[in-house]
């Protein structure tokens, strides 16, 4: 595939302004929590299993919410739940950059717990967020171009993850009686870019069901059809336990310190590494897509990041971390895009958001439940350990996935379509 053939869906105008709402979603939120994930080890505690805390009070409500979400994705307009949700995000943000001015004096006596109270609304939030967009991506896009808008709607996520925890990184601790005002208020300035992008697309319809349900069978839908489907069921997890196992990235505050002692305004740069490395295999599948090679490049893919994680557990130079962090991201974005196209392929439209409630539990939530195992393995296991526990783990699932399911690596997404 040409560069200019990848290039064609971006004469879609939605999508254009899709892709503009994921990229300042994203670089909001990434700036957030990494800020919420300084403020918190910086100036209250500085353990481990603290990080792994933060990851775990998001994760926990996320799952709670997810299937009940996933329904309300499939019976409202998709449209009106993300705007409803970057609306609650910037309200959210409005209230951290008081409790981070002093402003709430009687919520802020509760220290780091206001801040974990805040984590845990997020996670519900986002898991309504989760549900509704790629599902919605789904309904701007012509069937025809699904690979090429997942490659794209990647690169967007990865650019915003980049310069999300940078920005966090640069603005907290250049200056530490800055604390995170600054942060919290250009979120609040990007939640708002998001919502205008999101509310200048066209609402789409409701998909209508093929069949009646009840409440419970609606709820249960995703699950029966991700497991009835082998393919769905295996790509997801080589995705869960990679990420699961491979949390690296949540104990980069203490990695950055303890292990390069170094501080957190390096920890920003450190941070994004996965994310620059994931932006530039996007770019290199946005000419050459993982389509007939899919499954062969999808279990490689996840095997490499395992490698490289081990790899930056044994690095004790600042860029040489740097490169393989990039290295996992580079890889892991292979995955990720192999994965969304066979969701957005083999999912019909009226259950998209059941069945990516499945697929946000599966990898969603694993991001933050890999970060509170990572948090506990570092205190059992000591921080390098850990993370090299972490990679090894990751390669005997991509092994154990490919003697279950040997037919994955022969994987062709155009015969999907």
């Amino acid at each position: 595939m040409s560069l200019s053939t990848s290039l064609q869906i971006l004469k879609h105008k939605e999508f254009r302004l899709f892709v503009f709402a994921r990229f300042f979603l994203t670089l909001a939120i990434q700036m957030q929590m990494s800020t919420i994930n300084l403020q918190i080890y910086y100036e209250y505690s500085k353990e481990e299993i603290i990080l792994g805390m933060i990851g775990l009070t998001e994760a926990l409500p996320f799952i709670a919410t997810s299937f009940f979400s996933g329904h309300i994705a499939d019976i409202i307009s998709r449209r009106r739940i993300l705007l409803i949700g970057c609306s609650a995000l910037l309200f959210g943000s409005l209230f951290l950059f008081g409790f981070s001015n002093s402003l709430f004096t009687w919520v802020h006596s509760f220290g780091m717990y206001a801040l974990f109270a805040v984590v845990f609304v997020f996670g519900i939030i986002r898991s309504f967020l989760a549900v509704s967009t790629h599902p919605f991506m789904s309904q701007i896009i012509p069937r025809e171009l699904y690979t090429q808008s997942a490659t794209w709607n990647s690169t967007a996520w990865h650019i915003g993850s980049i310069l999300g925890p940078v920005l966090a990184g640069v603005l907290y601790g250049y200056n530490h009686s800055f604390h995170a005002n600054w942060c919290y208020g250009i979120t609040c300035v990007l939640f708002i870019c998001a919502f205008i992008c999101f509310a200048l697309i066209k609402s789409k319809p409701i998909p209508a069901k093929a069949k009646e349900e009840t409440f419970m069978e609606s709820m249960t839908v995703g699950v029966k059809f991700v497991f009835k489907n082998k393919l769905v069921l295996s790509a997801l997890s080589l995705d869960l336990f990679a990420v699961l196992f491979g949390g690296a990235v949540a104990l980069v505050p203490a990695f950055t310190d303890k292990i390069l002692h170094l501080g957190p305004d390096a920890y920003g740069l450190l941070r994004t590494a996965p994310a620059v490395g994931a932006v530039l295999m996007a770019f290199y599948m946005a000419v050459k897509p993982p389509a007939k090679n899919a499954g062969i490049s999808l279990l490689l893919g996840v095997a490499a990041f395992g490698l490289f994680t081990i790899f930056f557990a044994l690095s004790t130079n600042y860029w040489l971390a740097f490169a393989m962090l990039l290295f996992t991201g580079a890889f892991d974005n292979i995955s990720v895009v192999v994965r969304h196209s066979i969701l957005q392929l083999s999912t019909p439209d009226e259950m998209r958001g059941r069945v990516a409630a499945v697929n946000s539990i599966f990898i969603g939530s694993s991001n933050e439940i890999g970060a509170f195992e990572s948090g506990v393995a570092a205190r059992l296991l000591g921080l390098v350990p850990s993370i090299a526990f972490g990679g090894v783990m990751t390669i005997l699932v991509v092994l154990g996935v490919h003697k279950l399911n040997p037919k994955l690596k022969d994987l062709d997404i155009t015969k999907l379509e």
